[in-house]
């Protein structure tokens, strides 16, 4: 049981199959003087539990049906679904079943994970990516995936959740893969159909906090702590008293997505909800405990943060006094971008809208990295100079930068065809590792919307009045979506038939061509701030880039303005050619007066389309 000095713990909590066919029950439970078992299909049956140390109850039961359903009673009275339940067929508020994870047969025996430098992340909601809204669903879709030059699938969150549509992020059974999406052996079969592509498979998790239908842990035992608070509700008790086993139950989860699923990263949700000043935080321990069991089953599996505190804690080595994190999103860097292409200043975009702000993004990570904000009223950020660039996630959108929009507009909605493909080349040729948003790629143009199909009628009333305080800062115009209205989520489903008409058909094949020149382009196969050259034009709007390698030398032009700007760079000498050119009428631009080819003697006058973005490379 102590998970402090095993960092790998044995998967044992809930109900798990033992190698002779009987099976396990096991629950934490310290506010509880008894816990009865109670099995309800398909003959009921109940069986006291044993106390054990540190309050877990643990009891082993023979002939038990495959999809046997059960509940825990406790101290005679109340009957509660299993906290570590693996799947509720019926909702959050039924009984529990049971799932044997090893029924399902893996196809992917040869595949240890990609590295992490190599992640092209396509982020995807479920419920609204297809019209069915299940795993299977997905499947048929991957090898489009695949073409365009995805390696990375992620999944936003899939823990069980109040009703039938949801965002995700009000899971109440961390445990257990939502029924309406098709449980567990539907996950299984998603994450093993992108093995056999060779594509990657990460799922959002969230330690925060859990949501507020649904949530009996805190009848358990101590799960929840007062002396923190989260926008979202009760902070989770990694620190006080009996924390230990809170977080052994965190990070007995996070191993079973890896162990049971095959999944090969895991994004952790606003890890700035996680409130934590203990010697040896619950972050570090989750770290460690994940890293030493991709070595011990020879895989790579990451670790990769969301976090507004622009501090490198979060993916520093442990042994240099930070949490050792894989990765983190860069919400600077989207915000220094949508600016440039929305001029929106509200809210948290009033920090940003100068070029030299991306252009900070681009030589460090973080643009606030000890200056003062605007829009924090204080000082904000560590510096990010020495991290590396492939530790750095970056979007021109994402589930967040979309769907907390009161209309929950995408970009497609608020600019041109010229400033997509502007926001594609920024995003897919920076060093950093680039995440697409579902439908990003052909330019989608439904919305995605924050829905939800909760039950309490105050719950509901709660969630708009929040919905609109929130929005209050940023004085969007238009009436914001009901969540709880069905058409909200239907709204935001995609529509694939889109690809196929234009402009959204070469838009795709933009994103293609970006993808491929960042995947084979000598000057680019070196993610590295030390072979970077960032010069911005402020007046102009214009950024400029310069990569190389040992084989290669790539420049990046990329012009912000709604004019022609003409720019005089510094081209080292030789022989370039232009291999991208969005103003080209092949990418439906209105035509480019940049050359084909051309030798430098040092430096070249350029005149530049608006809107517009050229890549030109030369090979050694």
């Amino acid at each position: 049981m102590d998970n402090l000095r095993n960092p790998i713990p044995m998967l044992t909590l809930g109900a798990t199959a033992l190698e002779n066919g009987d099976w396990q029950f096991q629950v934490w439970a310290p506010k509880a003087k008894t816990v009865d078992l109670r099995i309800l299909f398909p003959r009921e049956r109940v069986v006291r539990m044993n106390l054990e140390d540190r309050s877990y109850f643990r009891t082993v039961v023979e002939e038990i049906n495959p999809e046997a359903r059960y509940v825990y009673r406790l101290n005679n009275q109340a009957e509660r679904p299993d906290p570590a339940s693996r799947f509720q067929p019926e909702g959050v508020h039924q009984p529990s079943q049971i799932w044997n994870s090893g029924a399902f047969q893996w196809n992917d025996a040869g595949w240890r994970g990609l590295p992490l430098e190599s992640y092209i992340l396509y982020e995807l909601h479920v419920g609204t990516y297809t019209p069915e809204g299940t795993f299977d669903a997905i499947i048929p879709h991957l090898d489009d995936l695949k073409r365009l030059g995805v390696t990375a699938i992620e999944l936003m969150p899939v823990a069980q959740f109040p009703g039938s549509r949801n965002w995700g992020y009000d899971g109440v059974f961390p445990f257990a893969v939502q029924h309406s999406y098709g449980g567990p052996a539907g996950l299984q079969r998603l994450v093993n159909a992108c093995h056999q592509r060779e594509l990657a498979v990460t799922l959002d998790v969230v330690y925060n906090h859990l949501g507020p239908e649904g949530n009996y842990l805190g009848e358990y035992g101590p799960y929840f702590t007062d002396r923190y608070r989260t926008p979202w509700g009760s902070a989770i008790n990694f620190d006080g008293p009996r924390s230990d086993e809170v977080r052994r139950f965190f990070i007995e989860n996070a191993l079973y997505w890896l162990a049971e699923f095959h999944i090969d990263a895991l994004r952790l949700d606003a890890i700035h909800g996680i409130v934590d000043p203990s010697a040896r935080p619950f972050l570090g321990e989750l770290s460690a405990a994940v890293h030493a069991f991709a070595q011990a089953q020879g895989r790579q599996i990451y670790l990769i943060a969301e976090s507004n505190l622009n501090d490198t804690r979060v993916i520093r080595p442990q042994e240099l006094g930070g949490y050792g994190l894989d990765a983190q999103w860069n919400d600077d860097f989207h915000h220094a971008l949508h600016t440039l292409l929305t001029d929106e200043r509200a809210g948290y975009y009033a920090d940003f809208g100068r070029i030299s702000d991306l252009a900070t993004a681009f030589q460090e990570g973080y643009v606030y990295s000890g200056q003062y904000s605007v829009f924090r009223k204080r000082r904000h950020g560590n510096s990010s100079r020495s991290i590396p660039a492939w530790q750095f996630v970056v979007f021109a959108q994402n589930h967040d930068q979309v769907g907390n929009r009161a209309l929950g507009d995408r970009l497609a909605q608020r600019i041109t065809t010229e400033g997509l493909k502007l926001a594609a080349g920024v995003t897919i040729l920076s060093p950093f590792i680039p995440l697409l948003f579902m439908g990003e790629e052909y330019g989608e143009t439904a919305p995605f919307q924050y829905f939800t199909s909760h039950s309490d009628p105050k719950l509901i009333e709660a969630v708009r009045k929040g919905r609109l305080e929130e929005f209050a800062e940023f004085q969007w115009q238009g009436q914001i979506p009901d969540p709880q209205n069905e058409q909200t989520f239907l709204r935001s489903r995609l529509n694939h038939g889109l690809r196929s008409q234009e402009p959204h058909r070469t838009l795709c094949e933009f994103y293609w061509k970006l993808i491929e020149i960042r995947r084979t382009h000598p000057g680019l196969v070196n993610p590295s701030k030390e072979r970077m050259e960032v010069m911005g034009f402020e007046p102009k709007k214009a950024l400029v880039i310069r990569r190389w390698s040992d084989s290669g030398e790539a420049l990046m032009i990329f012009n912000f303005s709604e004019h022609p700007a003409t720019l005089n760079i510094a081209f080292p000498e030789g022989d370039w050619d232009k291999e991208l050119d969005s103003a080209e009428e092949r990418w439906l631009g209105s035509g480019s007066a940049l050359p084909a080819r051309f030798h430098s003697t040092g430096s070249l006058e350029l005149k530049l389309s608006p809107r517009s973005l050229a890549f030109f490379g030369r090979r050694r």
